[in-house]
């Protein structure tokens, strides 16, 4: 274990660093570049890329997760804390209090580091979380190993770690984003906004397990001042898909803007009898959606994704608990959205 600890102490230092090595078959996952181990193995889902090495004879194993940037809580401290609790206190069966190291900075980036013993089912081993916090964005690197078998592989990986240069992005970037303001619709928001996520259920053998569930959010806006929101959640441990459709008017004044719904639904449907996530079932109830109109602080962001940041000042119904009630969306094109409608379902109409 004290070897393993070592290891977390050169992860944040190596990082701080930004040294580029050149080495073969580097590869960028969003912020972050990196070189995979030899023999690894590499599976990528919405919200990052996981690489992982399992010893069958033996049962070691070793994992490297690298996550999508997104939406910073506003503080370094905060960032870490809500990346430990959601990467590691809520997948595996217990872990410790992680032992930080001393925060860096560099290139713009503050970047703290963090690790704790983990139990999960029977398995122990040590995990560490990096998170780089800089210009309202976050990402994370994770480490979890049960062995020292793959000590020479993770310490290539973390040699191999760059990240994005943020003050160079941020002078290339400066004027790649306008929104305008004194709007009532500014083109910067008129098009589709997505929030999706993969359902897990916990690590096995030190990788992700992805149940194929899935939660989707989304806001359609219109240049003539009409939205649409829609969310659909295929969840493996609820029985039904709960879907939402809600429609009304935004407008903006300055850097607010304020959502008014006039019609809305939810509704609870059967899953198919195939069970495939792709595919309803019958209607079973309909469930409560109170229009709530609400006024948002927005920013548009140019991440590795141009970003819509919409910050509540209470929970609101649409965007569910968030850090510091601040939801992010990311621009996709109109005709690329994840979420169907069920069958015979028709759009509301918004009336003045």
């Amino acid at each position: 274990m004290k070897h393993k600890v070592q290891i977390t102490f050169a992860f944040a230092a190596l990082l701080m660093t930004m040294s580029t090595i050149a080495q073969a078959q580097q590869e960028t996952y969003d912020l972050v570049t990196y070189t995979m181990p030899r023999g690894w193995q590499k599976q990528q889902a919405e919200g990052g890329v996981q690489l992982f090495v399992t010893d069958a004879k033996t049962g070691g194993y070793a994992i490297a997760i690298v996550t999508k940037a997104m939406a910073s809580t506003g503080s370094p401290q905060g960032d870490f804390d809500s990346q430990w609790k959601s990467l590691l206190v809520n997948t595996v069966t217990s872990i410790t209090r992680p032992v930080m190291t001393a925060p860096v900075h560099d290139n713009g980036w503050e970047i703290r580091s963090g690790n704790g013993n983990y139990v999960d089912g029977q398995v122990k081993g040590l995990a560490t979380l990096l998170t780089a916090t800089g210009n309202s964005q976050t990402t994370a690197v994770v480490l979890m190993t049960n062995t020292q078998q793959y000590q020479n592989d993770l310490l290539a990986f973390i040699n191999s770690l760059e990240l994005k240069n943020f003050q160079q992005q941020n002078k290339s970037n400066s004027n790649s984003t306008t929104v305008k303001t004194n709007d009532a619709n500014p083109t910067s928001l008129v098009g589709l906004w997505v929030y999706y996520r993969s359902e897990t259920s916990g690590f096995m053998n030190g990788m992700p397990m992805y149940s194929g569930g899935y939660f989707r959010n989304e806001y359609a806006f219109s240049a003539d001042g009409t939205y649409v929101y829609r969310s659909k959640n295929w969840s493996t441990t609820i029985k039904d898909i709960l879907f939402v459709y809600e429609t009304g008017t935004w407008k903006v004044n300055g850097n607010f803007v304020t959502i008014t719904p006039s019609k809305g639904k939810g509704e609870w449907w059967s899953k198919a009898p195939s069970g495939r996530t792709s595919e309803w079932g019958k209607l079973v109830k309909s469930s409560t959606w109170k229009l709530e109109p609400v006024t948002y602080t927005f920013e548009v962001k140019n991440f590795s994704e141009i970003t819509l940041l919409l910050r509540s000042p209470n929970e609101t119904q649409r965007e569910g608990s968030q850090e510091n009630n601040t939801a992010s969306y990311n621009a996709k094109a109109m005709d690329k959205s994840l979420i169907d409608n069920p069958p015979g379902f028709k759009p509301l109409q918004h009336q003045p």
